[in-house]
């Protein structure tokens, strides 16, 4: 990146630069020790040299002698969003770990949220899972948000300080601890980053840089405008901070449908191409995906990727929506878009990876959404069958071990761990957790009432459903409610499903990730009748892996048709398949 463009503090032998673009500032002054006036730069940039800064040192900005605010780009703040920003050198950190990172085919993944994984609700809490997570058979967490947001929990997507992890988890070495002793153990580390708002408590970039925004607005917040060259630099700035300095294998951008003005050459292809510069000279596999309700499938080649602008793979909200309906009977909300037939959503979802691929969407008022994704291969996709978002967008925030029937359950987890897409579990799915994940936020006053009624508005058919004594997401014991009990993981119930995930991620890791580099759909690749699913991906060097699932409550008999290679899991499939029973077979054909 040009120095021209580069944001935040840079540690020099003669001391510290202090930067700031404040282009609509008429004087910036840093705060050290005491005031000391920036010089104007060219483009609405201002610099100041201190020989007596160093690592460890506090500053702030004061705006036209009116207001005090934190470097945008703080990479930490010890006293929250409002207090100083702190320097910090990342060089000093001795990195143990000789880590190049591990191939995007392999990816199991654990999304969790540091503040409630554990009762520490920190970054060094963690470390003290990751052996957990390592032994059910996943090979990559996902951190939710952890750029600065104001209070003292929050989801993460009000960060308002992107540069900087939150001091409610810890100190910047405390996470870059975390990355180390996961890869140690053999774990990627994938973060959720948002580049579409920033958070509406503690954001002062509107006044003294208002070319940040555009006059559009997200659900969220005021729109970003990436046409402006220092805004761009901004964002892929982040981007490459949290990769080379935290040493992360990967970033899963946040709802990038909402990114209202992109810019030419779109903001999503040059983060891409950058990113694809820094991985191919650091040597290291790096992976970006993708969260797109528009389901652009243009986005997304997982073989080339970053070096060609795109994106490794998209979480695929079909595959989620398909399933909750045939699970659960739901059908209020974006659910709607799957309630005629949500068989026949699955059967797409699992056979060409989008159910909607330019179809009119009910939701979207009859809007088409979407784009053929068929020529994609099958790890372009992200599986899930839960996630922070679908089950926090629920007033109760209840899961789905809360929801539908075990047998059911387990049959959709032996679906989604085997099939040749990349599957994520949320924190505690792989033991059947019953702790609710519901929205939180420690806002306050007038903006604690607008988030309030906020939530309401965004999910009224579903808070309308329940009445309304709703947990309030501004409420200590919401947050608190939503801590991970770990203790659930000694019942006999929460111990079966544990052994369940286990064997079925050892069965993935075995018989299926080998094989899984060139794999591609078949045509016609699912058949769905009278219950009976059966479906069919090519591998690149052991033929086809195929499918055979009852997906109802009572016998179904076996198609005739329907050929079995070597089997890895359920068995030989009988003439009568059993209620709810998945089998998986490999080479045939």
């Amino acid at each position: 990146m040009k120095a021209a463009l580069r944001f935040g503090p840079q540690i020099t032998p003669e001391g510290i630069i202090f930067r700031l673009w404040a282009p609509a500032a008429k004087r910036v002054d840093v705060l050290l020790d005491r005031p000391y006036p920036m010089q104007v730069q060219p483009e609405g940039w201002y610099e100041a040299a201190s020989p007596n800064a160093r690592a460890r040192t506090r500053y702030q900005y004061r705006i036209d002698g009116e207001i005090v605010v934190p470097d945008p780009a703080s990479h930490f703040q010890p006293e929250d969003v409002f207090g100083p920003s702190e320097v910090i050198d990342h060089t000093q950190y001795q990195w143990r770990a000789n880590w190049r990172g591990r191939a995007w085919q392999e990816a199991t993944v654990l999304e969790l949220h540091v503040g409630t994984f554990t009762p520490a609700g920190t970054f060094r809490g963690v470390i003290d899972k990751l052996d957990h997570v390592r032994k059910t058979g996943l090979t990559a967490i996902e951190l939710m948000p952890i750029a600065d947001f104001a209070g003292r929990w929050n989801w993460g997507y009000d960060g308002v300080l992107l540069y900087a992890p939150d001091n409610a988890y810890g100190r910047p070495d405390d996470l870059k601890l975390l990355i180390d002793e996961a890869h140690l153990r053999g774990l990627m580390v994938l973060l959720d980053v948002v580049y579409n708002h920033f958070g509406p408590e503690g954001n002062y970039l509107g006044r003294y840089a208002p070319g940040f925004f555009t006059e559009a607005h997200t659900p969220w917040g005021s729109a970003i405008d990436y046409r402006v060259p220092q805004v761009r630099a901004f964002a892929i700035g982040n981007a490459l901070h949290w990769l080379q300095h935290y040493r992360f294998d990967g970033l899963r951008l946040d709802a990038v449908h909402a990114i209202v003005e992109p810019g030419e050459p779109s903001f999503l292809h040059e983060l891409s191409r950058s990113v694809g510069e820094f991985a191919v000279k650091s040597g290291r596999s790096i992976h970006l995906i993708l969260e797109n309700d528009d389901n652009r499938a243009a986005w997304l080649d997982p073989d080339t990727a970053s070096p060609s602008g795109k994106y490794r793979a998209q979480w695929n909200d079909d595959y989620h929506h398909a399933w909750h309906v045939l699970l659960t009977g739901e059908r209020t909300g974006y659910y709607g878009d799957y309630a005629d037939a949500p068989h026949r959503h699955l059967a797409r979802a699992l056979s060409s990876g989008f159910a909607y691929q330019g179809e009119p969407s009910v939701h979207r008022r009859g809007r088409r959404r979407g784009e053929s994704s068929a020529s994609l291969p099958p790890t372009a996709f992200v599986n899930f069958l839960q996630n922070h978002d679908q089950i926090g967008n629920r007033p109760f925030g209840d899961r789905l071990s809360m929801q539908t029937d075990s047998a059911a359950l387990e049959a959709a987890l032996a679906i989604t761990l085997l099939s040749p897409m990349s599957p994520l579990l949320f924190m505690g799915e792989e033991w059947g957790s019953t702790t609710p994940f519901r929205f939180f936020c420690d806002f306050h006053g007038a903006l604690a009432e607008a988030v309030r009624r906020g939530r309401r508005a965004e999910f009224k058919a579903a808070y309308d459903q329940v009445g309304a004594e709703i947990p309030d997401p501004l409420a200590e014991q919401t947050f608190q409610a939503a801590i991970l009990d770990w203790h659930e993981c000694a019942a006999p119930k929460a111990r079966a499903r544990l052994d369940l995930v286990r064997r079925l991620l050892t069965t993935r890791q075995t018989e299926i990730v080998p094989h899984l580099a060139g794999a591609r759909f078949d045509t016609p690749a699912v058949r769905y009748s009278d219950g009976v699913m059966s479906a069919r991906w090519r591998l690149a060097k052991a033929g086809e892996l195929q499918l055979l699932a009852n997906l109802t409550g009572a016998p179904a008999p076996r198609p005739a048709t329907v050929a079995v290679g070597r089997v890895i899991w359920g068995g030989t499939p009988a003439q009568l398949l059993t209620p709810w029973s998945v089998f998986w077979s490999i080479g045939a054909g």
